[in-house]
């Protein structure tokens, strides 16, 4: 098997697993929140993350991933900004109608296109953004049923979205820069995210709900999906690093929305949640904005396989005869010592969104 065969299937699997995981959270999350009346998100994704670092501190111990330390105010303040994001995400949710909140989260995809086009010069072609459009408008079909707006509610929503996509854009750029996978990243920023969210849960879930997390009468069945659900958050978390590793912020994103859709549809089957012909026509015309996302990314990523195969030859050719690399001005310089020849290699700026 081939490495782009390797990757090929790791990154379907990564998808996959993204896709299982976050359906089944939402759908555990759902029952522990509104069936048992458990409230209190942010403290709880504290609890996730815990857990997480707990399970991956056992997977080293077991030798399943080895530790690789690199730059710790990078690490630091990556993973600070991950925990001030989602209680900002939650703190939207809390002072914005659901249909507003909807929106935002809709405006995570333009946003992360419109900063990785500003700051790395990465290029969406109008096949990829016409198919992003479709995408967003059938997500908002199927899911935004009010605007009420207030400033304090917008002024969060902004913020929301903006850390968002800057800690979604650092998953991704950090596992290229320092070369760690997404498990060390994961294992190194959970501590951080968790301490962030551990100190500012209580509070925040406390001005959202007007209730006390440790004064809540814990029975045994709270308890339970509690515990099933930070099992669950270890699959979600190593899962979201790896889908971003692998592919891009965007893509992640795509992603997000196919499972809200999936949500919507299972909430329908299992749960009996009201369903209209506005859910019906949104998640069809999301479907096929995914579809045609899809489709696009394949047809780019290989035209630039095939771009690339037929430069590698010319790059050959050109470092066997230093006339003709000199003329097609490939980098080979001279130490103007011993007469040593080095090649500099061009620069390569990877453009994970068509490798999804």
């Amino acid at each position: 098997m081939s490495e782009g065969q390797k990757f090929q299937l790791g990154t379907i699997g990564a998808l996959s697993l993204s896709v299982v995981s976050s359906v089944s959270i939402v759908i555990c999350n759902k029952a522990l929140i509104s069936t048992l009346g458990f409230t209190f998100a942010t403290t709880l994704t504290s609890w996730h993350l815990l857990v997480t670092f707990c399970s991956l501190h056992v997977a080293l111990w077991m030798k399943m991933f080895e530790h690789k330390p690199f730059d710790p105010r990078a690490v630091m303040g990556f993973g600070i900004l991950n925990g001030i994001s989602i209680g900002l995400l939650n703190l939207s949710l809390g002072f914005n109608s659901v249909g507003f909140y909807q929106m935002t989260k809709l405006a995570i995809i333009p946003c992360t296109v419109l900063l990785e086009t500003l700051f790395f010069r990465k290029k969406f072609s109008r096949k990829i953004q016409f198919s992003l459009a479709i995408l967003l408008l059938g997500v908002g079909i199927a899911t935004v049923t009010d605007l009420q707006l207030n400033m304090l509610g917008s002024v969060l929503s902004l913020l929301a979205v903006i850390t968002t996509c800057v800690a979604q854009i650092m998953t991704n750029t950090i596992q290229k820069k320092f070369k760690v996978s997404s498990t060390q990243l994961l294992y190194q920023s959970c501590p951080y995210q968790a301490i962030t969210l551990f100190v500012a849960g209580p509070f925040l879930d406390g001005l959202l709900t007007n209730q006390n997390v440790f004064a809540f009468k814990y029975t045994s069945q709270v308890v339970f999906f509690i515990v099933l659900s930070c099992l669950i958050s270890v699959s979600v978390n190593f899962s979201t690093f790896l889908v971003i590793g692998k592919t891009s912020p965007v893509t992640y994103q795509v992603l997000g929305h196919l499972k809200t859709c999936l949500v919507l549809a299972f909430g329908y089957v299992l749960l009996r949640d009201p369903f209209n012909w506005r859910n019906i026509l949104g998640i069809l015309v999301a479907v096929i904005g995914m579809v045609v996302y899809s489709y696009y990314c394949s047809i780019e990523t290989q035209q630039k396989a095939s771009e690339t195969s037929t430069q590698l030859p010319q790059m050959k050719e050109s470092e066997k005869d230093p006339l003709i690399a000199a003329e097609n001005g490939s980098g080979v310089l001279s130490d103007g010592g011993g007469g040593v020849q080095k090649t500099v290699a061009p620069v390569w700026n990877s453009n994970k969104d068509f490798q999804a």
